[in-house]
């Protein structure tokens, strides 16, 4: 496989970046033209035939501290969150978020992309515009004959090899519990989801339990024989190289955390047709930035000559912030808390059996059910009067819409506390459309590695505190009724005042009935909640939006056909592009931009069979 720093020193179109957008319009286009030159220039490792990868159960490898497949980006400190330093994970191998992510089969409701097409004044980027490219890219396992979902792509969608319990005692409760909502077979058909439960796919294949991701179905399938399709790894990508207003090519370093005698050499690689900025949220607007490409104001700060005046590189930062609420399991329950703590033998039990039939707790994420949640009237008035304005103005004029997803997990995830002794799952949820919006921009025009200057935006609303707060009582709620409950891990708890009902049940205790009261909760016990939030929010890792496509005078960075404003032979094509959050897991988004990236470039440079 061509992926060493051999290459050749011209190209026809260089990738920046070798994630999940890139990979899939690079291997479109390889395999309509495979004379055509593409090099992929990745900052971090190769992840071909890597269990840490493969196995959609390890994926909480790519949290930890000391990991080189995923990058932690660290914001300010906020005083939205009392100062703590959010830490926000981003892919940092070749595939990029499709490699390491959740294998999460969620995908965004249909005006998402109509708002994109009439909001944001991008033609081409409708939901009827873009269905074909969504069907196109994936093989929807899980049911058959489902209009929206597609069945002849190379990407598979099922339910996994592994049914947890708690899955399904999650559906129980709910289906008694919440009368404002009903069960559903498909609550992604990107229409009509909200307010849906459902068995929650994944994308995982069902025949073998391997992960979906890109680079083993763009392109690991295509270096071998297309010696025109070079990846270059642990390199990152500097900046563009641009000659009288064109992009001509790009200069990248060696990554020396992760590259064995790394040095400071300063290559260039040509590109003759084409520069695709592919870095992500946070690396696309860095490589923008110190291109000379961005605010006047943040260039000058780092000695860099503007050739672009872009105020909007590095702004419109998006994510969704998520809280669990942690609960401990009845003696037996089974969930993966122990591959996530790394227990040899227990990863190596059910390796045995993935490498046997692809089915086992290797081959799930231990997400079996949830929704897309949308309030009633009545759960309007429990989030407040914080919330209103915002209901009104964008949720209101869009049905479609959902406020988050409430779900279970077979597992309990945290940035700060220490994972449980015993058997422990999660209820809880994330927010799909914060209002909180932040930005990232670059702190050294020549240290590539150095930290960005990162604002997460994250919580930084009344409305958005008011609404998490009610997705913990909700999903508390839940779980405290499920079968498999025996209390409740403290620490992942808010801390209610002495003599509150609200007092959290360490345990050992059985669940309450489903018909049992909902908790009462007065004012300092929602200031509980909300010091709990400001202690331990996170987000779900679905950063978007930092070179939005939107009018230039908008604060757009590039237009409908994914040019950047300004230089001629410069696209880029990522979840930057998004011009506002969305109502989903960003995968499905990402494998869609590339789809269109791949569309759009073959038409421009005249290839067909894209």
């Amino acid at each position: 496989m061509a992926s060493s720093t051999q290459h050749e020193p011209e190209f026809d179109i260089i990738f920046a970046g070798g994630g999940t957008a890139a990979g899939v319009a690079a291997g479109r286009l390889a395999a309509a033209d495979p004379t055509l030159r593409i090099l992929l220039i990745e900052t971090g490792p190769h992840t071909q035939r890597d269990l840490a990868h493969v196995q959609p159960a390890r994926f909480f490898s790519h949290l930890l501290p000391d990991t080189i497949t995923a990058k932690h980006v660290v914001s300010r400190p906020s005083e939205h969150l009392n100062g703590r330093q959010l830490v926000v994970q981003t892919g940092h191998c070749v595939g990029g978020g499709s490699s390491v992510n959740f294998t999460m089969y969620t995908r965004p409701a249909a005006s998402d992309y109509d708002d994109w097409a009439k909001v944001y004044k991008n033609p081409g980027w409708s939901f009827d515009e873009l269905l074909p490219l969504i069907k196109k890219v994936e093989k929807f396992q899980a049911l058959p004959g489902k209009p929206t979902h597609g069945y002849d792509g190379v990407l598979k969608a099922s339910y996994g090899g592994y049914r947890v319990s708690v899955g399904q005692e999650y559906l129980d409760v709910v289906a008694k519990y919440d009368k404002a909502r009903t069960f559903v077979e498909d609550a992604n058909s990107m229409v009509d989801d909200v307010n849906h439960y459902q068995v929650w796919p994944k994308w995982i294949d069902e025949e073998t339990g391997r992960r979906s991701d890109v680079p083993h179905h763009f392109l690991y399938d295509k270096t071998p024989h297309n010696k025109n399709l070079q990846i270059v790894v642990c390199s990152t990508v500097k900046r563009v190289i641009i000659e009288n207003g064109r992009a001509v090519g790009v200069e990248y370093v060696d990554n020396p955390r992760i590259k064995p005698g790394a040095d400071a050499t300063v290559r260039t690689a040509r590109a003759t047709r084409l520069v695709v900025v592919s870095a992500g949220t946070f690396g696309s607007p860095a490589i923008l930035e110190r291109s000379g490409i961005g605010a006047q104001e943040v260039l000058a700060q780092h000695g860099i000559e503007q050739v672009v005046d872009l105020p909007g590189v590095g702004e419109n930062y998006n994510d969704h912030p998520t809280l669990f609420v942690p609960f401990l399991g009845a003696e037996g329950t089974v969930t993966l808390t122990n591959i996530m703590r790394g227990d040899q033998e227990e990863i190596a039990k059910w390796s045995a059996q993935w490498e046997k039939d692809g089915k086992g707790l290797m081959a799930t994420n231990g997400v079996d059910a949830g929704c897309k949640y949308r309030p009633t009237p009545d759960e309007l008035k429990d989030i407040g009067p914080e919330f209103t304005k915002r209901w009104e103005s964008f949720f209101a004029p869009s049905p479609d819409k959902a406020i988050g997803t409430l779900a279970v997990l077979a597992i309990y995830v945290s940035a700060s506390l220490p994972i449980p002794e015993q058997p422990c799952f999660s209820t809880g949820g994330f927010l799909y459309y914060p209002e909180g919006i932040g930005s990232v921009h670059i702190s050294s025009a020549e240290d590539v590695h150095a930290p960005p200057d990162f604002d997460s935006g994250v919580m930084s609303t009344k409305g958005d505190v008011a609404v998490l707060r009610h997705m913990y009582k909700r999903s508390r709620e839940v779980g405290r009724r499920m079968a498999s409950y025996r209390g409740e891990y403290v620490a992942g708890h808010p801390k209610f005042p002495e003599g509150s009902a609200a007092a959290v049940s360490a345990g050992p205790v059985l669940p309450v009935a489903v018909d049992a009261p909902d908790i009462v909760y007065t004012a300092e016990d929602d200031r509980a909640i909300d010091e709990h939030i400001k202690a331990h929010v996170i987000t779900v890792w679905h950063s978007l939006g930092t070179c939005a496509m939107k009018p230039r005078e908008e604060g757009g960075v590039v237009d409908s056909r994914l040019n950047v404003y300004g230089v001629q032979g410069l696209k880029v094509a990522d979840m930057s592009i998004a011009p506002e959050n969305m109502g989903t897991n960003t995968y499905s988004p990402a494998l869609t931009i590339g789809e269109k990236a791949a569309a759009i470039i073959a038409e421009e440079l005249g290839i067909a069979g894209v």
